[in-house]
């Protein structure tokens, strides 16, 4: 056994000068043409194809949506079979998920042909300074299979692969809530707890907004047939208090969106917002909450009386200082009307399908007509002050009440004042741990008195500054 053992470690060294001799002196194209009959006369021998699926694209920042899929895929279909896996967390972290660890291959079989998945992973080093930093590391998934089923796998097999991986991972998904800083997203669990069903809204109101909803999210041949992006705009308007943001999270909740929370005074210029556009998923909601304050949006020209300030500025040392101070502290943001329109409904709309654009505001008169005209805010739901069946809603959720002696002067002193919803909920809120529903309601049932006072007062006041004002003309 020694002496085959010596045979066989003379022989491989022999080998490996061999290979050494060739790398080095041999021309390069006597190489290639050697290289290339050797490659022949192995396809010969060896009748099996591979395919190989990075972790990462090409420009090596987005990860591989196929990968991903076929990850998922494999985890629910095939990791039983692996001696060694990897362990991660789930949805909402209460269970385990298990995929094929590094290196290690399962067998797969499609109507009665048998293939083999493969985990790997090559660990490159800094050529430069192959001392320094962490080793980079890029992971594949290789697909092995015999030539004669090429058609059947590449056709098929692996269309049927992204479509179980894609639909496991919308079904298993940890859906979250993005926020921006720059042009780059960071996340967090999304788990608000909102639903349609405790939203402080009309039936009726509800019942629309619902079937909406379901309606764009099975519509993915009706645009396509139309020849529009599959995307839709709401524009929530109203008071503050009365439930928008409550609203965009039951609408994520209703159809297991993401949803990507846009703040545009942290964006740079509009390029950054096509770059913020591009790295959104699908099944998602992009927000732009009280979008009247987040930028000067208008779209209109200066004014006469700004043009004729700029002037007087120039002239005084002075007062053009300190301009300039302000403008340089103020200006953190060059996104144009122009650049948010593209990103609502221009080429740059369609890179992403199944997504919808919800913009909040207290005061819609403030907003540019080109920024919510229809098919770029489709849908304008105004979320107003609480009318009674809202307050049954309330009611229901906070006190678990459907009936009291206290609805009737409720629900007429709802018809005469003007509360929010978030003020009916603070007094429906128990303030200590021997609240009852009768306290609660006696609450409400006086700030509601208080409201409609201070609102008669308010009328008498404003009737007086009119019969004023045309007494003067």
């Amino acid at each position: 056994m020694g002496e085959m053992l010596g045979n066989l470690g003379s022989v491989m060294a022999a080998l490996m000068f061999i290979w050494a001799m060739f790398q080095q002196y041999f021309p390069h194209d006597l190489r290639r043409h050697i290289e290339k009959y050797s490659h022949r006369l192995m396809k010969f021998f060896y009748p099996y194809i591979q395919i190989t699926v990075p972790e990462y694209g090409r420009d090596h920042f987005m990860r591989n949506e196929v990968y991903t899929a076929i990850e998922t895929y494999l985890s629910s279909n095939t990791a039983v079979q692996a001696k060694r896996l990897k362990a991660d967390t789930a949805k909402n972290n209460q269970s385990l998920v298990l995929t094929i660890d590094d290196h290690e291959e399962v067998e797969d079989e499609f109507e009665g042909v048998r293939l083999w998945w493969a985990s790997s992973t090559i660990i490159a080093r800094n050529q430069t300074f192959p001392f320094y930093g962490q080793p980079d590391e890029k992971r594949y998934y290789r697909l092995t299979f015999h030539k004669k089923h090429r058609d059947l796998i590449t056709k098929e097999y692996l269309s049927h692969v992204l479509r179980e991986g894609k639909a496991i991972n919308v079904r298993t998904r940890q859906r979250k809530l993005y926020t921006n800083n720059g042009s780059m997203w960071s996340h967090v669990v999304f788990d608000h707890p909102a639903t349609f069903h405790t939203l402080a809204m009309e039936a009726e109101k509800k019942r629309e907004m619902i079937e909406d909803l379901v309606s764009f999210s099975k519509a993915e041949d009706f645009y396509a047939r139309i020849g529009k992006a599959w995307k839709r705009g709401y524009l929530l308007y109203g008071p503050p208090g009365t439930g928008k943001s409550t609203m965009i999270a039951a609408m994520a909740n209703l159809l297991e969106y993401d949803v990507y929370d846009l703040e545009l005074t942290a964006v740079k210029d509009n390029t950054e917002l096509r770059k913020l556009l591009i790295q959104t998923s699908s099944k998602s909601i992009i927000v732009i909450e009280d979008i009247d304050c987040s930028l000067d949006l208008t779209g209109q020209r200066k004014k006469k009386k700004e043009n004729e300030a700029a002037e007087e500025e120039e002239k005084d040392p002075i007062k053009k200082q300190a301009k300039v101070g302000d403008s340089d502290q103020g200006k953190t943001s060059k996104v144009t009307l122009s650049g948010l329109l593209n990103f609502i409904d221009g080429l740059w709309s369609a890179c992403k399908g199944e997504r919808l654009i919800v913009f909040t505001t207290n005061y819609m008169e403030k907003l540019d007509p080109a920024l919510i005209r229809r098919g770029r805010m489709d849908k304008h739901i105004e979320l107003s002050y609480c009318s009674f069946e809202s307050f049954k809603v309330l009611a229901r959720n906070y006190l678990e009440l459907d009936s009291h002696h206290l609805f009737d002067t409720i629900e007429g002193l709802l018809g005469e004042s003007r509360v929010t919803p978030a003020d009916v909920a603070e007094h429906l809120m128990p303030k200590t741990s021997v609240a009852d529903a009768e306290t609660s309601l006696k609450s409400l049932v006086q700030a509601l008195e208080m409201a409609k006072e201070e609102a008669m007062l308010k009328a008498k006041e404003e009737a007086k500054e009119e019969s004023s004002a045309r007494k003067e003309d």
